[in-house]
């Protein structure tokens, strides 16, 4: 829409500046207020100098940056290169050039921009061209750019582009005027944007100064050779194995995740009528949390402690001064599994039959074995085949490992042969290991069918009512289904749906549904000073 308004207004601009003999170029140069345009006067000299002066306006109270390359890439491993001399600025900013890049910085007001370009002039064909970026590497917006050019012959053509580098879109208007110059003009460019401009000349106007070399340093080293095209194109090749490999292996996942699930059927009656809650597979609250989300979370443990006190092994009392003392009550046995047994000895230790929450906190409650102790238990179980942190662990550092060994070789072969890019190559592809390692876990079959189970399970959690439940059996079913609730993040639910204020495993609550949010609160927040285990709460199967 704007280059459209913008092709509209030159038009009738250029017909304003042929009725009243003003230049149309000049008219259309007026910046708007509070926006930054640049108008640019190039005259090539019989010398084939290119001499530009530029007029450019910025609002007050702003500061704008132009950087403009001097070495462009032409294909073929060649570069034509420009020099810039006799830079000066007259008014607030500031001009500087070196052997690669050309920088101006202008302030708010109007300053005068002039320069001369060496190497503007080609040869192309029978006849010449003159080519330079007459906007570009701005650092903001131009409101508009216009352009005027004039030689000492009429030019033959003009082509003007404008837009994003390699970009073929034309500019706003481009024209050979009365004939004998051209001018042009560009509405709207976008930072980083460039304006560029070709002229042609016949043959023998001026002679040629362009300078077109191989290329040297880092542009050579990185140059796209049937050697470096190969290294990239296995590169891809691998990239998307990987990707083939994680969709097989998380292919059961995402099924299990995107299936409709309904609630499982966790309440059975045993020989005597009672009600009574049994996990999916005989799962614990700690493996629940740890195939979910593929690590050992404090959560995790914290459920955990509170299915030992379900099962009479803890007791957990209130005290006074908002403090919470956890009580041996059965020593432990062989029913427990590894990690369990590691709950309770870090917790308890021999010869420990009590501790209260501000002890354990003071002590430092060492979590390195349940950890371990957990991981290698959801292996035995075989919901994975390998320890979860320990299979990230290793991509993660094969990875870094050949992310290094591509940094190291793409500085030897820049320095050296050249055929960076297949450095580059290795490097990328270390990096992409590196940080697809927290997905390489992948659950078994097994394992992806347990994650089901459990979003049935808390299906159970989010659907069953009081009614659905005897009387009788309510304290039990309540407390056996309170620890997979905590590790499923649906404690609060669980708490307004059975919250009961006697238990038999939690003792001097005179508000259990204020007192049991506040426990896991302060028990949390001693685990996680470990520093062994994420304090993420609630995973999300």
């Amino acid at each position: 829409m704007l280059k459209n308004w913008g092709v509209t207004i030159f038009a009738a601009a250029a017909m304003s500046g042929l009725l009243t003999g003003i230049p149309a170029v000049g008219a259309l140069a007026q910046p708007l207020p509070g926006t930054v345009s640049t108008e640019v006067r190039m005259k090539l000299e019989r010398d084939s100098r290119l001499t530009i002066t530029e007029t450019v306006h910025v609002p007050d109270g702003k500061t704008v940056k132009r950087t403009v390359p001097l070495r462009l890439a032409v294909g073929n491993d060649l570069e034509r290169q420009y020099q810039v001399t006799d830079a000066r600025v007259e008014g607030k900013g500031s001009a500087s050039v070196s052997s690669d890049q050309f920088t101006t910085t202008f302030e708010g007001g109007q300053a005068t921009l002039t320069y001369t370009v060496v190497g503007a002039v080609a040869p192309v064909g029978d006849a010449l061209e003159v080519r330079w970026q007459v906007a570009g590497g701005w650092d903001t917006e131009l409101d508009k750019v216009a352009v005027t050019f004039s030689a000492p012959d009429s030019p033959t053509s003009v082509n003007c582009l404008a837009g994003p580098v390699g970009s073929s879109q034309p500019c706003t208007s481009a024209d050979l005027a009365d004939g004998k110059g051209v001018r042009a003009q560009e509405i709207k460019l976008g930072a980083g944007e460039r304006v560029d401009v070709a002229i042609g000349l016949s043959a023998g106007v001026v002679p040629p100064n362009a300078v077109v070399v191989e290329q040297s340093g880092l542009a050579a080293a990185f140059a796209l050779t049937p050697v470096s095209g190969i290294a990239l194109g296995g590169l891809l090749v691998l990239l998307l194995g990987g990707v083939a490999l994680l969709w097989y292996l998380r292919g059961r996942d995402v099924a299990a995740l995107s299936s409709e699930v309904g609630a499982v059927s966790v309440l059975v009656r045993d020989q005597g009528g009672r009600v009574a809650f049994a996990s999916p597979d005989g799962v614990l609250p700690g493996q629940v949390g740890t195939v979910v989300d593929e690590h050992v979370d404090v959560v995790d443990v914290t459920a955990t402690v509170i299915d030992l006190a379900v099962r009479n092994y803890l007791w957990i009392a209130e005290t006074e001064g908002h403090d919470w003392q956890i009580v041996r009550r059965n020593p432990v046995d062989a029913s427990l599994s590894g990690y369990e047994k590691a709950v309770y000895e870090a917790l308890l230790p021999q010869g420990v039959e009590a501790v209260t929450v501000s002890e354990l906190r003071g002590r430092q409650v060492d979590l390195a074995r349940v950890r371990d102790e957990l991981y290698a238990d959801v292996v035995e179980k075989r919901w994975f085949v390998r320890r979860p942190d320990a299979e990230r662990s290793l991509f993660w550092w094969v990875g870094i490992g050949i992310a290094v060994l591509g940094v190291v070789a793409t500085v030897v072969l820049a320095l050296t042969i050249g055929n960076a890019l297949f450095g580059l190559a290795v490097a990328v592809g270390g990096v992409a290991l590196a940080f697809g390692a927290r997905s390489m876990p992948a659950r078994t079959k097994r394992g992806s069918e347990l994650l089901e189970h459990v979003r049935g399970l808390r299906g159970y959690l989010h659907g069953v009512t009081p009614q659905d439940v005897p009387e009788d059996d309510r304290e039990l079913v309540f407390s056996r289904s309170l620890p997979y609730a905590v590790v499923l993040g649906e404690t609060e639910r669980w708490l307004t749906t059975f919250g009961q204020q006697d238990l038999y495993w939690y003792g001097n609550a005179s508000d259990f549904r204020r007192s049991f949010p506040a426990f896991l609160g302060a028990l949390d927040g001693v685990l996680a000073q470990a520093g062994h285990l994420r304090s993420l709460r609630t995973p999300n199967p």
